[in-house]
């Protein structure tokens, strides 16, 4: 499979869950709060999933890269979610279902750092794309330089 559609295959992955979370966004209004806890544990399961690809990642890639990629995102989220369940009890199911104005600031405050980081990775993910969509380049300019 091309490089360029690896690519576009893993940006349509990138742009299915963006809108899946702006959507998720828009129609979960407070007044509908079955619904949110109900997203809520939906996306919690997806989370364990991807902590489940990723740690299979680790243990059976036959790239060391790739192994090293997952095991720094796999080191990333649990240090993440052991600061929010450390921070904030209950997390991510609520605990019993109160909470004080401090811990829905905190939690309001960590939202907006996720979505930083997550604009942060999209940056880094257009350097290392742009990186070898040149490296390809290279290697097929040294193709047609050595006369193949």
């Amino acid at each position: 499979m091309s490089q360029e559609r690896i690519f576009a295959i893993k940006l349509g992955e990138l742009e299915h869950q963006y809108e899946q979370t702006l959507s998720c966004l828009r129609s979960c209004q407070p007044e509908d709060h079955k619904k949110i806890r109900q997203e809520l544990e939906q996306v919690f399961e997806e989370y364990r999933d991807t902590e489940r690809r990723l740690l299979k990642g680790v243990n059976a890639s036959r790239s060391p890269a790739v192994a090293a990629l997952s095991g720094a995102q796999l080191s990333y989220d649990r240090r993440v979610r052991d600061i929010l369940q450390g921070k904030l009890p209950g997390f991510p199911h609520g605990g019993n279902g109160s909470f004080s104005a401090d811990q829905v600031e905190a939690i309001s405050l960590y939202g907006e750092y996720a979505i930083d980081f997550a604009a942060q990775a999209m940056r880094y993910a257009h350097l290392v794309v742009l990186f070898a969509i040149d490296a390809q380049t290279s290697l097929d300019e040294q193709g047609l330089d050595s006369g193949c």
